[in-house]
């Protein structure tokens, strides 16, 4: 199985083979071997510099083979946990409001704790690639959004982060304490693309009865806030999403409140979590509780 994907993903034998330590005939035996198990052709093999594919039923057995080697990465990750004790490595997967608010005093806490860990960070660009990273080991923790995808994972709530309506300093709206979402027709909007809290953003304003039509998307928080800024539109965003200190934009409480946005921390749940883990996780609450009520007062 193992092999199966190496060369589905390489669209080589002898790159799978030098991916996994074995030798190009010993791959082409694996996957011949798997062909006669499973009685169909696995792999088409058009010779010369052209790249293999798959066959239907290869690309069938090749899902199951993914999460065969998932679980296989998730095992090995436990071993190498197991063995370090409180001296191995901690990976973590977080974004940016996270990482600007919450993410340092943590980070802070948890060094003081835990000096021998060696703690690894990465931001995965989308939320599909962040749960692949923990369903396959190469992450044992990560921050998130609710709600979580199917798979193997359990979660954690650490705080709720309400939205708001970001606008420019000198817009009509701007002075006011609060707004329904009744008023933002008419304004132009600009939005996140493809994180988990811009499609929940655009799910509340379609679920008020707004047609989304947004002028700009991104997933940069600087980026919209300088659109804002720069009086190109408006945004509904969450509040720890917000840069503090710009003079140039102005913050409004939505009037009715709509759901807020569920941040959590989650791990694979096959997997034996260290102690380690298990002190991030209690520092993450502890940190973003105090966070929470930052926002709250603000």
């Amino acid at each position: 199985m193992a092999a199966l994907e190496a060369v589905a993903r390489t669209g080589s034998f002898g790159r799978a083979a030098s991916e996994l330590g074995y030798t190009q005939s010993a791959i082409s035996q694996q996957i011949a071997a798997l062909e006669r198990i499973v009685g169909e052709r696995l792999v088409e093999r058009p010779g010369g510099p052209r790249a293999i594919s798959m066959t239907e039923a290869g690309t069938l057995l090749l899902r199951h083979a993914e999460a065969v080697v998932h679980r296989l990465a998730a095992a090995r990750a436990d071993m190498l946990a197991l063995r370090a004790g409180e001296t191995g490595s901690l990976r973590v997967g977080t974004y940016q409001s996270i990482g600007s608010r919450v993410l340092p005093e943590v980070m802070r806490r948890f060094r003081t704790g835990w000096p021998k860990i060696e703690i690894g960070l990465s931001e995965p660009t989308t939320d599909s690639e962040l749960y692949a990273e923990i369903e396959s080991g190469r992450l044992d923790l990560a921050f998130c959004s609710a709600p979580l995808p199917d798979g193997p994972f359990d979660a954690l709530e650490l705080m709720r982060d309400p939205y708001v309506l970001l606008l420019p300093a000198g817009h009509l709206m701007a002075e006011r304490a609060t707004c329904s979402l009744s008023e933002l027709d008419g304004l132009t909007l600009i939005g996140s693309g493809t994180c988990a809290s811009g499609l929940e953003a655009e799910k509340i304003l379609r679920d008020a009865g707004h047609v989304v039509e947004y002028a700009f998307r991104s997933d940069d928080n600087g980026t919209l806030q300088g659109l804002v800024a720069a009086e190109f539109g408006a945004a509904l965003v969450p509040l720890l999403a917000v840069i503090p200190g710009d003079d140039r934009v102005r913050v409004v409480a939505i009037e009715p409140p709509v759901p807020d946005r569920v941040i959590s921390v989650v791990w694979h749940r096959d997997r034996v979590r260290s102690p380690a883990a298990r002190a991030f996780v209690e520092i993450a609450l502890a940190v973003s509780a105090g966070v929470e009520t930052e926002l709250a007062a603000s």
